[in-house]
Order: structure tokens, then C-alpha cells, then sequence
């Protein structure tokens, strides 16, 4: 079998660019495989046990699986944290390969090393893309009939985006209803495979991850969407210490650039799972709006506006928002009971 010291792989779409380094830390290996299951097999089959760097991408999951299955050491790489590769001057695919080679040779966390996640967690994850990839096609298409409703100088009352289609036939002249037809058809339609994948997600939290579900959905505000969406993307609850290290994760801390008296605040990060991120931000609008109920949470988001300045409100959501993570992390670990003013309880300005 043959014996590489570090291996890198740069993924594309149809095949992988592989560079194999040998003890001296020469290129020994420079092949083009296929990015099939049967390829992959054949190809790293043959190996020694060795150490196999890439990037994150669409078919990393996958992949990593695979190698993991062969015996493989599998570091996957953060591409953006990676400077090397996205700042190379001449970027190729074989010189990302070999980078990463040198890279995991030399030390693994100038990889910036992320977690896979497992592949039930990841086809579980992949129900909720799915939903929310139709929940997205449905506003758009609301947002554009209400659009074209009001040009011709007519409108459709506020209601939900489930029964939007139906006010709509209703309310809109019979000229401007047969111009939206097939809209209204899409949105009947829509709103059928949503009540559907809605099942197929309460199947999924009930079977595998009710426990953790409850103990979130105690706080007003967080759904089951927005609980689910957290546990999968999280998996091990044990794997943030400190808990507060879940907003950096989710890519809801502040970026900064400093030098001498300059010091910036700029925007968050964005890093991390996307979806959960705004799933997040969202129970946080609805905490800090007018049906949200008197917590700890809302008292610190209030507490932040106050101080004013540029963005305030939407700086105190974001603020909400990684504080509301980071109390959803608590409650899986510790198996408590959410109380609302804790922190006012515990100050003694509220009555135990």
C-alpha cells in the first residue's frame, strides 16, 4: 500500500485534485479522482492510514464520511479562515490541494478545523433546508402578487401567507384574479408541500430530539423550527465551554478592526449555519416586540437601546439573539427549568 505523509484534496463539482506529500515533504502524488463513491474507495483504498485535508463545500460531508470509513484521519479545513488559499495570488486547484497538504503537515489548526456533522443529523438538517426553501418561494410569491395587485390599484387585506391565495380570489376583481392564476395555483401548492414537510419535521423532533426540544420551547418565543434548527446544529450540546463560545459559532458577535486610536465596530460576522442564525434573530424580534412577555431577555435588549446611538435597536436584537443561544444551550445541558426573571429573581427585585 502506498504511504503519503499528508494529503490534500481541492473538491469540485465533478472530480478531486489530490497532492500527497511524502516524509521529506515532497509532492510524491498528483491524481485526479472522480467524486464518486466508487472512485473515492478506490483511490484511498489503496493508502496507508494517513492524514487527508479539504475545504468545507457541498460535497464535503460526504466525502469526509467516506475516508473516516477507510481508516482515514479527515481535517476539514474552514475556507474562510484559511488566508493562504483565498488570498494566493495564482489560485489553482492544484495548488489549494497542495496548501492544504503543508497545512495539516505542519500543524492542523492553521486549518481552522470544523465538526461534521453526523449523517442522520445531516438528512435531518436537510428536511428543514427543504421546508425552508419553500417557506422562502411562498413569501416571494406573496410579496409579488401584493405588488402586482396594488398597480392596477385594488389590495388584499393583511392575513396569513396560508390563506393569502384564498383572500385573494376573493378580494381581487375577476380580471386581475385570472392574471394571478397560476401564482394562486403555486401557492395552494405551496402551502400543501409546507403542511407536509411540517409533519415530516414533527416525526423527526418526536422520534429523535424531543428532549432537548422541550426544555428550549419553555421560552416564549422560541418554536419548533427555531429549536430544532439549534439542536441539529449544535448536535453535542457539550461541545461549547464556555457556553458563550455558541455566538461566535453562529456568527452573531461583532467583527472588529483596531489599530492605535482607531478602533471600529463593524457588523457581525457572518459565520456559521445561516438558517439557524436568522431563525434566531427572528425569536428575537418577536421577544422584543409587543407580544413578547416580560423577561430577562426582553429587559436586556431594552436596556441596550436605551444607550441609543447609530443601529441601536438592530444591534440589541443581534445582542438578544446570541443571549437567547446561549440560554437555549444552558437549559439542554443543565435539564433546568427556564424561568423567565431569573436574574431579577436572583437581585431580589422579584419575589422567589
Amino acid at each position: 500500500m502506498k504511504k503519503y505523509s499528508a494529503v490534500g484534496i481541492d473538491v469540485s463539482d465533478k472530480d478531486m485534485k489530490l497532492i500527497g506529500l511524502d516524509d521529506a515533504g515532497e509532492v510524491c502524488l498528483r491524481r485526479v479522482v472522480a467524486a464518486t463513491h466508487d472512485a473515492i474507495g478506490e483511490a484511498f483504498g489503496e493508502m496507508e492510514h494517513t492524514v487527508i485535508a479539504l475545504e468545507t463545500g457541498g460535497h464535503t460531508g460526504w466525502i469526509a464520511r467516506i475516508l473516516l470509513q477507510l481508516g482515514h484521519e479527515v481535517v476539514v479545513a474552514n475556507t474562510r479562515k484559511v488566508r493562504a488559499i483565498s488570498c494566493n495570488e495564482v489560485k489553482t486547484d492544484w495548488r489549494d490541494a497542495e496548501i492544504l497538504a503543508r497545512l495539516v503537515r505542519s500543524d492542523r489548526k492553521l486549518l481552522h478545523p470544523v465538526i461534521l456533522r453526523s449523517e442522520q443529523t445531516q438528512c435531518d438538517m436537510n428536511v428543514l433546508k427543504a421546508r425552508d426553501a419553500l417557506v422562502r418561494s411562498r413569501t416571494l410569491l406573496v410579496c409579488t402578487t401584493r405588488s402586482l395587485v396594488k398597480n392596477v390599484g385594488e389590495r388584499v387585506k393583511a392575513c396569513s401567507a396560508e390563506s393569502f391565495a384564498r383572500h385573494c380570489r376573493e378580494e381581487v376583481s375577476e380580471k386581475t384574479r385570472q392574471t394571478l392564476l397560476g401564482v394562486l395555483d403555486a401557492l395552494d401548492t405551496l402551502n400543501r408541500q409546507i403542511a407536509w414537510y411540517d409533519g415530516c419535521i414533527e416525526r423527526v423532533a418526536e422520534s429523535r430530539y424531543w428532549e432537548p426540544i422541550q426544555k428550549m420551547r419553555q421560552i416564549v418565543g422560541v418554536g419548533p423550527i427555531t429549536s430544532l434548527a439549534f439542536t441539529l446544529c449544535v448536535e453535542n450540546p457539550n461541545r461549547f465551554k464556555p457556553r458563550r463560545q455558541i455566538g461566535p459559532y453562529l456568527g452573531m458577535t461583532p467583527r472588529r478592526d483596531q489599530s492605535g486610536e482607531i478602533d471600529k465596530q463593524l457588523g457581525i460576522t457572518p459565520a456559521g449555519p445561516e438558517m439557524a442564525r436568522r431563525l434566531l434573530v427572528s425569536a428575537a424580534h418577536y421577544i422584543m416586540g409587543p407580544f413578547g412577555p416580560d423577561t430577562d431577555l426582553k429587559r436586556f435588549g431594552e436596556h441596550l437601546m436605551q444607550r441609543g446611538g447609530k443601529n441601536a435597536k438592530k444591534r440589541a436584537i443581534v445582542a438578544v439573539a446570541r443571549k437567547l443561544a446561549v440560554l437555549m444551550l444552558t437549559l439542554w445541558q443543565k435539564n433546568e427549568v427556564y424561568e423567565p426573571l431569573r436574574n431579577e429573581r436572583m437581585k431580589g427585585t422579584v419575589a422567589a
